[in-house]
């Protein structure tokens, strides 16, 4: 199960002791986590992770080659064709960067449009609704990905905090979470937005991983 850590800003060095296999620095600016300046090297498992809402898909590419992004996080409201066309353009670059398509779920969704992303993506990653894009520190049931009618493998995202271990365990050992290949966590393990509390991390992951290299 890989571990996404998101919103990272002022503390990512403090991260690398937990070996997660991503870390995402937001690229949307109106976010209290906006990320300015250089992303600093990180040991080559792991993904930076640029995430954009809406962006122009110029943009988008300026990023992936000015700060060597390893993953591309869609949090807005793109499109199917957005996200084709963006595959087609990263497909070149070695290593060729993943694309993240994020959705937030809730009560009455639908799955069936998100088919149209397949093609478009490697992965999907579920987050809950709330007023921002995302680190709103709300979660979802996440029973409702027992409907889940597609094969395009998610992170699990949504107010998952230090108090998470053991539904999480739950979750995992049902049929839902046949899909589920990660987590992401942000806002529930931060003691500001943007500075992310080691301790908790660490304590969280060797109760839910084994520590940090398991």
């Amino acid at each position: 199960m890989k571990l996404k850590i998101c919103g990272m800003r002022d503390n990512p060095l403090e991260m690398l002791p937990l070996a997660p296999d991503y870390l995402g620095f937001i690229l949307w600016e109106p976010s209290a986590r906006f990320f300015r300046g250089e992303i600093p090297e990180l040991p080559g498992p792991i993904k930076k992770t640029g995430v954009f809402v809406d962006a122009p898909l110029g943009e988008v590419m300026e990023k992936m080659v000015g700060y060597g992004l390893g993953a591309i996080q869609l949090h807005g409201g793109e499109t199917p064709e957005y996200c084709r066309k963006l595959q087609e353009m990263v497909a070149d670059h070695d290593p060729r960067p993943e694309i993240i398509k994020a959705f937030a779920l809730g009560d009455g969704t639908d799955f069936s449009p998100m088919g149209d992303y397949e093609t478009g993506c490697d992965f999907f990653l579920f987050d809950s609704r709330g007023p921002l894009p995302g680190g709103n520190g709300f979660g979802f049931d996440w029973s409702l990905l027992a409907d889940y009618p597609l094969e395009k493998p998610f992170f699990l995202s949504g107010g998952i905090g230090p108090d998470s271990v053991d539904g999480l365990r739950e979750f995992f050992q049902s049929p839902t979470a046949a899909h589920c290949i990660g987590l992401d966590v942000n806002s529930r393990f931060e003691t500001r937005p943007g500075l992310k509390d080691v301790a908790a991390l660490k304590r969280f992951k060797a109760l839910l991983y084994g520590g940090p290299n398991p």
